[in-house]
């Protein structure tokens, strides 16, 4: 059985009066990749910044390499190897290409690594490469969220969270986003990804977990929960 990276406990999250979240279970095995699905308000993106300490946890806890780690910042996440592409990218957009990357590297000293790393990048992202001393904010919407991805990657995550990588993006380039995704998860890294795109987020997924306002309703096998009913008439349109 692999080492379970990430458990989530319990989770309950509020905003004022809003319960968001309303006790959420879940688990991310090393070397898997889980898909956590559900319509727009149901709790996915709260949930993925309370795992990342960008958001306060009411009740429940998270842990993370069998330690808790309610109440540590994403800066320290980070350095222990949990790092997140969030849902609208928040690259830096007056640095350039190269420097951005380069940020995502600010918890390593290892600089023959960095900069090995930084041309594994850039070939994974040939699009960079191109363009790698334009400022970010001149990019396209599919661009910046690549270089988002490559920002994280450079930190050397053991496990990625991915937060709506497709939203808002072209077909061709949604289809770009999830190649990357299984490139990453080919190499060896543990993915958990948040996605509405459900067929496309359960077709590469070794598990998957449906939320539903605030709860987790379904959980099961990626390829089992896309060809269940309940799944595709919900989230699929059939």
């Amino acid at each position: 059985m692999a080492q379970t990276l990430l458990k989530v406990k319990g989770l309950q999250v509020a905003y004022g009066g809003i319960q968001a979240v309303k006790g959420v279970d879940l688990e991310v095995h090393e070397g898997e990749l889980v898909s956590l699905i559900g319509s727009n308000g149901a709790g996915k993106t709260t949930t993925m910044k309370a795992i990342t300490g960008t958001q306060a946890i009411q009740a429940g806890d998270i842990e993370y390499l069998g330690q808790s780690i309610q109440g540590q910042g994403p800066w320290d996440l980070v350095k222990q190897g949990l790092a997140m592409v969030p849902e609208g990218r928040g690259v830096f957009t007056r640095m350039t290409i190269i420097e951005n990357l380069q940020m995502g590297a600010y918890i390593r000293s290892d600089s023959a690594g960095i900069a090995d790393d930084m041309e594994k990048m850039l070939d994974l992202f040939p699009r960079l490469r191109e363009r790698k001393d334009q400022l970010a904010g001149t990019m396209s919407g599919g661009e910046q969220q690549m270089l988002a991805m490559g920002r994280a990657l450079m930190s050397r995550p053991k496990v990625l969270l991915l937060d709506e990588p497709s939203m808002g993006l072209s077909p061709i380039m949604v289809d770009k986003i999830f190649e990357v995704v299984k490139d990453v998860y080919a190499q060896g890294v543990t993915v958990l990804l948040v996605e509405q795109n459900a067929s496309r987020a359960l077709a590469i997924a070794d598990r998957g977990y449906v939320m539903d306002s605030g709860l987790i309703t379904m959980t099961g096998a990626g390829h089992d929960m896309l060809e269940d009913p309940k799944v595709r008439a919900a989230y699929l349109g059939e």
